[in-house]
């Protein structure tokens, strides 16, 4: 059958164009879409939503994203949508960077016209705007946790964030300074307050308690 015939070079190519799929299929672009939507298929949040998997085929991050061979796909659906899903799921909502770092985008080619989307709140926190939730109670938790990162601190990449992680598992007393002197005998530099902004980003910051008088 078409579907199944359809399906298995979807399973086989993990991700495939509208017109792959087609030609494999020997039938119209317009077949085929009808075809995608039969099977719940997902369009990518990047390369004008031109690429194409299975449900079951994406392997989505704990942020609900996953890229294969240069397309990259979201299980909130949309760019925009996953951008705001996004953002009410962090703990400190999201500057440019850090969304740009998240979704592997330029943030310029889409915060703009994001920037009134009601379900985001952008405010400028130490010169740089940050996009919160427009949901007050998410909103009333996330202002917070910004004001306790330092300005300009940037987030870890990937793997930066496994060596921090692992030696704080290590090591749970150590300060964020101490961190960092240790991730530098691994040759990584990585700042404290970068160090900071990923307890922060995860809630895993502690919080200062003023001293006892």
């Amino acid at each position: 059958m078409t579907q199944d015939k359809g399906r298995r070079f979807l399973r086989v190519r993990k991700v495939v164009t509208l017109a792959e799929l087609a030609l494999h299929l020997h039938c119209s672009p317009r077949t085929v879409q009808r075809r995608l939507a039969d099977w719940e298929g997902l369009h990518s949040y990047n390369r004008n939503g031109g690429c194409y998997t299975l449900p079951e085929i994406a392997e989505f991050d704990a942020n609900g994203l996953w890229r294969y061979g240069g397309a990259f796909f979201s299980r909130f659906g949309s760019l925009p949508e996953t951008f705001a899903c996004l953002v009410a799921n962090s703990q400190a909502g999201l500057t440019a960077a850090e969304a740009g770092e998240l979704l592997g985008l330029r943030p310029s080619s889409f915060l703009w016209s994001l920037r009134e989307h009601p379900a985001l709140r952008r405010e400028k926190h130490q010169g740089v705007y940050v996009y919160f939730s427009s949901d007050h109670a998410r909103y009333g938790r996330q202002r917070p946790q910004r004001n306790l990162m330092p300005a300009a601190a940037r987030l870890p990449v990937d793997f930066e964030a496994v060596a921090i992680l692992a030696e704080k598992i290590k090591h749970p007393a150590l300060t964020n300074a101490e961190l960092s002197r240790r991730l530098r005998q691994q040759k990584l530099c990585v700042a404290p307050e970068t160090i900071e902004a990923l307890f922060v980003r995860h809630g895993l910051a502690v919080k200062k308690t003023p001293p006892s008088i």
